[in-house]
């Protein structure tokens, strides 16, 4: 404990609500970085997966669902008014409902993602309101509404989350690079320009994940490296991204949103089979999905120049996800089945045998044309650092520390999203459980390592035209 620091007293109770695989990655980092009352610590969650972990820690737990109709009552006897944290790693509660309730009582609150109540994902409201576009603006209405007061972070994991700190590193080492010598941007408008002024066309949120295990994947089980009801509920989700303005070209399947930011478009289309072009270093070219994800339209709304559905600059941003080999043999399954499979299973760092997590951000079209930005951790070097947790939960649990760190700082900053946060400080807090933070430049575009053979309706004049960047 004496090598790790301590990075702030945390007054009053702590409330983790969940504690699946993250929550579980999550503990053993706050044990270890936060002064707190052990006795004040509470973790609300409906299973009674870890409850003998918990209760040897000398840990409540009360074992509940928050539902609509609960939650305010429930988290009031547990809470501390003006005091504390809820920390909220769960699925199927309201994180805008979470987060409102948490600020009217003074108390900081932090997710990972703006997870809506059970049955969201899957009941038959129209696709445009099952988008992340939708959740995310009702977050930023509710912002907008009640500016400032208690602190309150807006997924803040791995992605969402972490990405966003390192596009803005990325810009800077780019920058740099690139002999750029304007003074380092303060404020929002001023990183928006600073994208605009280097040439950035766009962002690819590039991911690998080489984790696997000895045993081969059971029939009838979705495995994955982290939350499989994430992954399925995203997964089902459409696909979404930010729409830059350099594009030319527009999907026949996309559909564009007449109120909020207008930043982004989504496909009629799951996510989790539609395929992208993309490049991380360790496989160079390769296949991602383009699930949806809060970060591609809150980096794409963050950097606009302008405002409304033609700003002068914006840019292009989406995930290309290529997740663990297992986890695309189960979205195989169970696409193809047409129902989920019964059996879920997240792989433990102790039945990881190699691989790493490869999580960056790709940032294309400028005078050097692509640098990929990012972590390359690996299960072997997530077992050093920390306890209880791979590769790719450890990426998501530093990025919630270090969030909780911004905001106890921040403690009246009211509802923020990572882009909004001081990268640099984030960075210095998770970086010590990230294992190598390198960049990397490219001159890979889409255009290239294509098959030959079959023509493609593709646009060989502007290699990062999304035209050429989406899979047929």
């Amino acid at each position: 404990m004496a090598n790790h620091p301590i990075h702030a007293r945390i007054e009053g109770a702590v409330v983790m609500i969940g504690f699946g695989s993250i929550g579980r990655g999550t503990l053993p980092l706050l044990e270890r970085h936060f002064d707190y009352d052990r006795d004040k610590f509470i973790v609300i969650e409906p299973g009674d997966a870890g409850t003998a972990d918990l209760a040897e820690r000398g840990i409540a737990h009360k074992q509940i669902a928050l539902t609509p109709d609960n939650y305010r009552e429930v988290l009031d006897e547990v809470m501390t008014p003006g005091a504390g944290f809820v920390v909220n790693l769960s699925v199927d509660t309201s994180s805008l409902d979470l987060m409102k309730h948490c600020r009217a009582r003074g108390v900081p609150y932090i997710d990972t993602v703006v997870e809506p109540w059970a049955g969201f994902y899957f009941d038959d409201k129209d696709n445009a309101e099952r988008t992340n576009y939708a959740l995310r603006q009702k977050v930023r209405d509710e912002k907008a509404a009640n500016p400032g007061g208690t602190t309150a972070v807006s997924c803040c994991g791995a992605n969402p989350g972490m990405v966003s700190w390192f596009v803005k590193a990325g810009l800077l080492r780019l920058a740099a690079d690139l002999g750029d010598t304007t003074e380092a941007p303060t404020g929002r408008d001023d990183w928006a320009k600073l994208m605009q002024g280097l040439g950035v066309m766009g962002i690819h949120i590039a991911e690998r994940d080489t984790q696997a295990r000895l045993a081969p994947r059971p029939r009838g089980t979705f495995v994955n490296t982290w939350s499989v009801e994430g992954f399925i509920a995203e997964g089902f989700q459409p696909a979404e991204l930010g729409w830059g303005t350099h594009e030319t070209w527009f999907p026949e399947n996309a559909r564009r949103h007449g109120t909020g930011c207008q930043a982004a478009i989504w496909l009629n289309r799951p996510g989790a089979i539609t395929r992208v072009h993309t490049w991380c270093p360790t496989p160079g070219p390769q296949f991602g999905f383009l699930v949806t994800h809060n970060e591609a339209i809150s980096i794409a709304d963050y950097y606009t120049v302008g405002k409304g559905s033609s700003p002068a600059y914006r840019p292009t941003c989406h995930y290309a996800y290529h997740p663990a080999d297992d986890a695309v043999l189960s979205l195989h399954e169970m696409f193809g089945a047409g129902v989920q499979q019964t059996e879920h299973h997240i792989l433990s760092e102790d039945e990881i045998v190699e691989g790493i997590d490869e999580l960056g951000v790709l940032i294309f079209g400028h005078a050097k044309n692509a640098l990929w930005y990012g972590s390359r951790l690996s299960n072997a070097e997530a077992k050093r650092l920390a306890p209880d947790q791979n590769a790719t939960g450890l990426q998501v649990t530093s990025a919630v520390l270090a969030g909780m760190v911004w905001a106890l700082e921040n403690p009246d900053a009211g509802i923020v999203e990572t882009d909004e946060m001081d990268h640099a400080r984030c960075l210095e807090i998770q970086t010590p459980y990230l294992g190598p933070v390198e960049a990397h430049y490219t001159d890979w575009t889409p255009l290239q390592d294509r098959w030959q053979h079959f023509p493609e309706d593709i646009d060989e004049s502007d290699p990062w035209q999304f035209r050429n960047v989406l899979a047929s």
